[in-house]
């Protein structure tokens, strides 16, 4: 039997597949995944956009959702977007900031 175990490095590794197109780095590395909630094949993930009035909002939250639908175990993806604390560049990771050259 396999072990299918969903893992939070594992969601969070499939998480870094989408790309915020405007900016050229994935979600991850941008620091825009607040939270990650594994219970069983349902994953929930807390995350923010660069700014409230993104275009690209439907967009990102569809490729969240099928990143995370394509690993197993998991059987249903929700995403929660919420912009408090509002995202801000210093949230960004250190290869987030080698990506894009935003110094802090």
């Amino acid at each position: 039997m396999t072990d299918t175990t969903l893992t939070e490095t594992a969601a969070l590794d499939a998480l870094r597949q989408v790309i915020d197109p405007e900016i050229g780095c994935n979600i991850v590395d941008l620091g825009m995944v607040y939270s990650v909630q594994i219970n069983g094949g349902c994953v929930r993930v807390i995350m923010t956009l660069t700014t409230p009035g993104c275009p690209m909002s439907e967009s990102i939250a569809a490729g969240v959702q099928n990143a995370l639908l394509a690993l197993e175990p998991v059987t249903d993806a929700q995403v929660e977007l919420t912009f408090d604390p509002p995202w801000h560049p210093a949230m960004m990771t250190e290869a987030g900031r080698a990506m894009t050259g935003a110094r802090f």
